[in-house]
């Protein structure tokens, strides 16, 4: 993981400074694959709370499904290792900031669950779950495959996919492409009673790859109420990317 001063001082291509307050979370997303699907804003605004504004690209509002697996600290003490999560997103604006807005989170941790719903009012879910990363692939071979399964605890929420990276060089999203729009996002809301709530996060810029994927199954998006359009989704995958959370406050 690299080390926080390092993600701080090299923080510049957020599109505003990082708070001043003390970072929280310190996290490293490993072997993570978005997949994307367009989707009409219509659609979900009456799933994402006002006074949150969905944010669009070309025309299209966006919905995001991301497994990946992570090494959670709260500041320097270790909490989760190597643990699978699943979530389903969408894009906001709020002040004209830009974030994520997340339907549903799924992680194999109840005690991560418990801390993440109560620090950070986020939707989470405990379910039972699985990454399986060849040893291959964990030097970079691109003919292995990584393969992913969750089955929420509770609800007919499940997706199973195989994934990879085609072996292209990371390369960061450029400003103004779809690729940035969908990913250089630096930080989440969540809505509590008409109140919004921003938590701020800070990290180096994607180093997204071209990918290919087998989904098998995918009810976490009709779980959120969100009907998928037909077509494959647009694929990204990203090897690892540090990054720093702050604890909600109020927009």
């Amino acid at each position: 993981m690299h080390d926080p001063e390092y993600i701080l001082a090299n923080s510049g291509h957020r599109p505003w400074p990082v708070p001043k307050r003390a970072w929280a979370i310190r996290m490293a997303w490993r072997n993570l694959l978005f997949a994307h699907w367009p989707v009409a804003a219509q659609q979900l605004r009456p799933l994402v709370p006002e006074p949150l504004t969905i944010d669009e690209f070309n025309g299209s509002a966006w919905i995001a499904v991301t497994p990946f697996t992570m090494d959670l600290h709260v500041r320097k003490v270790p909490v989760l290792k190597n643990t699978p999560e699943l979530n389903v997103r969408t894009y906001v604006r709020y002040q004209d900031k830009p974030g994520v807005f997340f339907f549903s989170l799924d992680l194999s941790s109840a005690m991560g669950v418990w801390g993440a719903r109560v620090g950070f009012g986020l939707p989470y879910w405990k379910a039972t779950m699985q990454a399986r990363i060849s040893r291959r692939m964990q030097t970079g071979d691109a003919d292995e495959w990584i393969a992913f399964q969750s089955q929420r605890a509770t609800g007919p929420a499940e997706f199973r996919a195989r994934y990879r990276h085609n072996g292209t060089a990371p390369t960061a999203p450029q400003p103004g492409s779809l690729e940035y729009f969908l990913t250089e996002r630096y930080c989440l809301y969540n809505v509590e009673k008409g109140k919004v709530y921003r938590s701020d996060i800070a990290h180096l810029p994607w180093p997204l790859q071209t990918a290919e994927a087998t989904v098998e199954r995918n009810t976490v998006t009709e779980a959120a109420g969100i009907k998928l359009a037909a077509g494959e989704p647009l694929l990204h995958f990203a090897r690892e990317l540090d990054v720093l959370c702050w604890t909600p406050k109020r927009a």
